[in-house]
């Protein structure tokens, strides 16, 4: 045998990491739960800190975290300002608690190594959320006497966006804590999910800036600096006469929207038909085409009412649905493919019996004993 045969022979294949050392993961219903309750009630603090910024309550208390001094402020229950200001700090500490239980429970359960660090850093997010809140507030021209409100405007943009942060990493743990994540190749059917991962996180990236400009809109006041949709003005035209920042910031919100809109539609027809005859796929690739056209006639009604504040409210939370629907279809369509690979390769025991055979081919066959002998 050659030197090439003594080293093959010396140093024997190993059976993937993968396999070898990764117990395989199983669906544990406790971790689903765990997930899916925090982010149900994700979408109740969603709500309660839009409508507060919707109405401008954002300061209905000059203190935090206390409310005037108190864990439950005196006749906070009768003024509208002050009831959506404590309830959004009220449900911000639910989830705040809810955050703490998703550790301890996927710290003691979960084996996947990524998963527990996402659910650790969910916690931290929701600490650092508290935290531009806070800030969000102390550092008002109100309390800080400045000539401008720029900073506490940065903070509460800041703010904004980490709530999304939030709805994401939430989304996330729920998709690979869910049945399906766990069922082998054969249950996901004809599902062939090739350039729509890629295609997937462009549009995630699209949303997150799309939102960006949106929660820098609001908080600005914005919102009808524009008041006619699709047109930029009662004549027709498409183009703002002339463009101020608010005018700018307005006009680019919707023009992304759109356009990101009209992707998003290709992309779930495209997801739809990759899914064959999955119908929770299908549905999964159908679902932000109908969040998608529910958001652009909640921007519409925003105009058409004048900005009412549930209106409005709901266009911000469906925004935060609509991004959760991409994210977890970005989630299933690369997991489609690490379990093609995975279930791809074979198991110990067919390495063990291949490498047999492949010896069993290059050594020279004993020599037959004839009757004589």
């Amino acid at each position: 045998m050659g030197r090439k045969g003594r080293k093959l022979s010396h140093f024997p294949m190993q059976t993937p990491k993968i396999q070898q050392d990764a117990p395989e993961p199983r669906f544990k219903p406790l971790l689903f739960a765990s997930a899916v309750i925090a982010l149900v009630w994700s979408a109740v603090l969603l709500y309660a800190g839009a409508f507060t910024t919707t109405i401008g309550a954002g300061m209905a208390f000059l203190d935090w975290p206390l409310s005037n001094g108190s864990l439950n402020p005196e006749g906070w229950t009768q003024d509208l300002d002050e009831f959506a200001e404590h309830s959004h700090r009220l449900a911000a500490k639910v989830i705040g608690l809810l955050a703490i239980g998703i550790v301890v429970v996927f710290l003691t359960y979960e084996r996947r190594r990524w998963v527990r660090w996402l659910a650790v850093a969910l916690l931290v997010s929701v600490i650092l959320q508290g935290g531009l809140g806070g800030l969000r507030v102390l550092y008002d021209q109100l309390n800080t006497g400045a000539e401008s409100n720029v900073v506490a405007q940065t903070f509460a943009v800041m703010h904004a966006m980490g709530a999304q942060s939030v709805v994401l990493m939430l989304t996330v743990l729920a998709v690979v804590s869910a049945p399906l994540w766990f069922r082998g190749k054969s249950h996901w059917g004809a599902f062939d999910p090739k350039g729509l991962y890629r295609f997937g996180c462009v549009l995630l990236v699209g949303a997150m800036v799309t939102i960006l400009i949106g929660a820098i809109m609001r908080h600005i006041g914005a919102g009808l600096a524009l008041v006619h949709f699709p047109q930029a003005s009662a004549e027709g035209a498409w183009f703002p006469a002339e463009f101020t920042f608010p005018v700018a910031v307005h006009f680019l919100h919707r023009t992304f929207g759109v356009i990101l809109g009209l992707a998003i539609c290709v992309y779930g027809v495209l997801y739809f038909r990759a899914a064959g005859g999955n119908w929770v796929l299908r549905s999964i690739g159908l679902l932000p085409i109908f969040l998608t056209g529910l958001q652009i006639w909640f921007g519409w009604l925003i105009l058409a009412t004048l900005r009412n504040p549930h209106v409005t409210t709901l266009h911000m939370l469906n925004g935060a649905f609509l991004m959760a629907a991409l994210c977890a279809s970005v989630c299933l369509a690369r997991h489609r493919g690490w379990v093609s690979s995975v279930e791809s390769i074979p198991s110990g025991d067919g390495l063990a019996d291949s490498r047999q055979s492949s010896r069993s081919a290059e050594m020279p066959a004993e020599p037959v004993p004839s009757k004589a002998s």
